[in-house]
């Protein structure tokens, strides 16, 4: 297949454990402490550990039961998301002195495209320094950068001198660090293709970069053609600057554990009613409805459907996923049900988006 090899000045800006770093720096007493933003009940969720708590294995996504029994002193924090996103904005402002090509992925990182910037620096490497030392002057935090050629490598190389550093590939560096990198440390790689790859001897770069398309294409499916790209050190992919909503939902953990069909149509009325009270905020509808399920043992399972038309309403949205509720027996008692709609009317047709540029280029980083 051709390869186009695009070479762009990319910045990976990831604010340091920014939930928890933004309590310890309003609150001294949490200063140096092992805190976890989130809830300690056993049904509750650690949001961010500060990294403190990180040294006990403490992170993000775990149960606050878990959480307590690595580190019994560990100090939980209700989060405070409007403050979050306060200082997100205040992030972001610097962000856009620099360029207007500024992609937030989340409150707490965002792509930069600085190939042509507004300070007419030529040194990517210079402005990521400048960015975060104005980020620790103005807002109190640190933050953490990696810079290279496209996305896939600055988001890599982001998290190599966390906390509070940076991290360059540049453009000769590119296919070495590529070709030595464990695959597990590739964005997009969880922990089920991890050890799907081990399986398969795919363990560097180096290994994934040996496979054919063909090989790839089968057992990873349709990610088989990103991981044989990126492992040339290939995605094209531009920062874009207005990110379109692909979906919108909303979910719920429960107390107990809820084994019965009936009970759990219960709270999907509630949650449907959640969705489409913020489906009418955003003045959005979609085709795709999702029903996703986490079991009692943690296992998610998703069931969805494309429909015809569009819908946005209470009663539909319930309507659709009580259809995929009773679609089949659950596996287990249920700790958790959510509702999405994807396909949504914002999403503008792939088809005219603007191709990347095939030129290489000499820059200096």
């Amino acid at each position: 297949m051709p390869l186009k090899l695009t070479h762009r000045k990319i910045i990976h800006v990831d604010m340091d454990a920014f939930y928890a770093s933004v309590e310890q720096m309003d609150n001294p007493d949490l200063q140096d402490k092992a805190i976890a933003v989130g809830g300690n009940s056993k049904r509750g969720v650690v949001a961010a550990a500060s990294y403190e708590a990180r040294k006990f294995g403490v992170k993000s996504a775990m149960s606050g039961f878990k959480a307590t029994k690595l580190c019994p002193d560990l100090i939980f924090v209700k989060p405070r998301f409007d403050r979050y996103k306060k200082l997100s904005q205040r992030i972001r402002r610097i962000f856009f002195e620099y360029t207007d090509l500024v992609e937030p992925l989340s409150l707490d990182e965002a792509y930069l495209d600085v190939t042509h910037n507004k300070k007419g620096q030529p040194s990517a490497s210079k402005i990521a320094e400048e960015i975060r030392r104005k980020i620790k002057s103005q807002v109190g935090l640190n933050a953490s950068a990696g810079i290279s050629i496209n996305k896939f490598l600055a988001k890599v190389a982001s998290d190599i001198n966390k906390p509070n550093g940076q991290k360059t590939i540049l453009p000769e560096e590119v296919e070495e660090f590529i070709e030595q990198l464990d695959v597990r440390f590739f964005y997009g790689v969880g922990k089920v293709t991890q050890e799907k790859m081990y399986r398969l001897g795919i363990f560097t770069g180096k290994d994934l970069k040996e496979k054919s398309l063909g090989f790839l294409k089968e057992h990873f499916g349709k990610s088989g053609k990103y991981y044989y790209l990126v492992s040339r050190g290939i995605h094209n992919s531009p920062v874009k600057a207005e990110r379109t909503r692909k979906s919108l939902g909303a979910e719920r953990t429960f107390s107990d554990n809820i084994s019965s069909e009936v009970f759990l149509s219960e709270r999907l009325k509630q949650i449907a009613h959640e969705v489409a009270k913020r489906m009418k905020k955003q003045d959005v509808a979609g085709k795709t409805i999702t029903l996703k399920i986490k079991y009692s043992n943690f296992e998610v399972q998703t069931r969805s459907k494309t429909l015809k038309l569009y819908i946005s309403s209470e009663e539909l949205i319930f309507e659709k996923t009580k259809d995929l509720l009773y679609q089949e027996k659950l596996k287990d008692s249920v700790r958790l049900i959510g509702i999405s709609l994807s396909n949504l009317n914002t999403e503008k047709d792939s088809l005219h988006a603007s191709k990347p540029i095939s030129a290489q280029l000499k820059l200096k980083f």
